[in-house]
């Protein structure tokens, strides 16, 4: 028998508070069922059969009233160690949290939204943002941690940026932003490629007007950060040549996945990807990679 220690939290990354009931459905790589039933418990161990060979694959799924279902597919059961899986479950009707995004806490962290202008008019701008487009903020949030933990050793990305764009077309958006960002950038994402750390992504301008060259994170099942470059829009910042890059996430690292379950339903739907989605995913899958937690400067109740 296998083991799998499944532990249940909520959109502030705290374990689920209870009472509470749970469905959980747990289906082997056979595609049988093997656990679906309710539990009261955020915490629980369940026994497992062992196969030794592609039924080991198991699909995870959590749901309880009033929240979204979460889960994880696949999680690799084997009998030598028990393994850890951590859900996050999100409101049907989620809300952002910003109380640890205030302007003193987000200027110090990312002081590319202050780089173009005095602190006054930039709080004002930042103020604004959090009030006219909360999922704008959260989706800028969650791109720039996740970013925050792609190291280029002693580097990461956001050491690159010079300045977020604030107007236009490029303003920041619920599914990416755009900021000018040194070019030195580039050569480190394409050594990236060579540890299987980022993939090349082809004809970039297919999904991204304007874009030259675009790289996806592949360490994850989903919620992967994507760099895409404009190259030819280019500017000087103190003395530093910039392009413009926009950053944005995934659903799905698969890029047939995306393409069908992702960009085309947005397409049809003209519906944006959903940070709220996106939060939970990446969370779950830094977990599940064992890296330090996901932890944007908000949380969703």
């Amino acid at each position: 028998m296998s083991q799998l220690h499944l532990r249940i939290f909520d959109g502030t990354r705290q374990p689920f508070p209870l009472p509470a009931q749970f469905l959980i459905t747990i289906t082997d790589g056979y595609k049988k069922t093997q656990i679906k039933d309710f539990y009261p418990q955020n915490d629980i161990l369940f026994d497992l059969p062992f196969f030794d060979n592609f039924g080991d694959q198991y699909t995870v799924l959590v749901w309880t009233k009033g929240y979204k279902q979460g889960g994880y597919f696949p999680v690799i059961l084997s009998p030598a160690q028990p393994r850890t899986l951590d859900i996050m479950l999100i409101p049907q009707s989620p809300r952002f949290n910003f109380a640890d995004a205030s302007w003193p806490v987000v200027k110090a962290a990312y002081p590319f939204l202050a780089s173009d202008v005095d602190d006054a008019t930039a709080q004002q701008r930042y103020g604004d943002l959090m009030d006219d487009t909360p999922a704008a903020l959260a989706c800028f949030l969650n791109l720039t941690e996740a970013m925050s933990q792609i190291s280029f050793a002693p580097t990461t990305p956001l050491d690159y940026i010079k300045q977020l764009i604030w107007t236009g077309t490029q303003a920041p958006a619920q599914d990416r932003f755009f900021a000018w960002c040194d070019v030195g950038i580039i050569p480190l994402i394409q050594a990236a490629t060579t540890n299987h750390k980022f993939a090349v992504e082809n004809d970039p301008g297919l999904l991204h007007p304007g874009a030259t060259r675009s790289w996806k994170q592949i360490q994850f099942g989903e919620a992967n950060v994507q760099l895409t470059f404009h190259e030819n829009d280019k500017a000087v910042i103190n003395g530093v040549n910039c392009c413009i890059l926009e950053p944005d996430m995934d659903y799905y690292a698969d890029p047939l996945a995306h393409a069908l379950l992702e960009v085309l339903p947005n397409e049809l739907t003209h519906m944006l990807t959903d940070p709220t989605m996106v939060y939970q995913l990446r969370w779950i899958a830094g977990q599940t990679a064992r890296i330090p937690q996901f932890a944007p400067l908000y949380t969703i109740v």
